[in-house]
């Protein structure tokens, strides 16, 4: 087992948590899981449409809440944003999930993740948002294994 690293930033804006999506996005390259934890309204579609925008996407990003999962095309990757929000258990997403999460092309995105967290491999990225301050937020990423080269950029 690897040791945790942590990587922590402060952001003053919706912006600022966009561009840092955006540095992170510009540094994927297929493989990355990356899971979101904030509270509701607490920056993780912001974050996401930076990451997909970086990643050199021109396609909307909007928050799969009711929809369960969203997919964008990249240049040579292909970005699935998951919200298990509004289940109580993982049931047959759970199989979808391990599907996308074997494929190397694929960047997997998870937005409340709790009732997955099983099955997420040890190199996830864990990037906690938390309110601090109107508009304001304290940005926390927790990795393990090489995912450095996604923070070299927010740094």
């Amino acid at each position: 087992m690897s040791t945790v690293k942590i990587w922590r930033m402060h952001s003053t804006s919706s912006g600022d948590t966009e561009e840092l999506g955006a540095a992170i996005g510009s540094r994927l390259k297929g493989g990355e899981i990356l899971e979101l934890i904030s509270d509701l309204g607490g920056g993780k579609t912001t974050f996401t449409r930076g990451l997909v925008r970086g990643a050199g996407s021109g396609d909307t990003v909007a928050s799969p809440t009711y929809t369960i999962s969203r997919e964008y095309t990249a240049p040579n990757i292909h970005i699935i944003h998951f919200d298990f929000y509004r289940l109580s258990e993982a049931g047959v997403m759970a199989e979808e999930l391990r599907e996308v999460l074997d494929d190397p092309h694929n960047v997997t995105v998870i937005e409340w993740g709790d009732i997955v967290r099983d099955i997420l491999p040890e190199h996830t990225l864990r990037i906690t948002i938390a309110a601090a301050g109107e508009g304001e937020r304290d940005i926390s990423c927790q990795y393990r294994g090489t995912l450095s080269y996604l923070l070299e950029a927010g740094k």
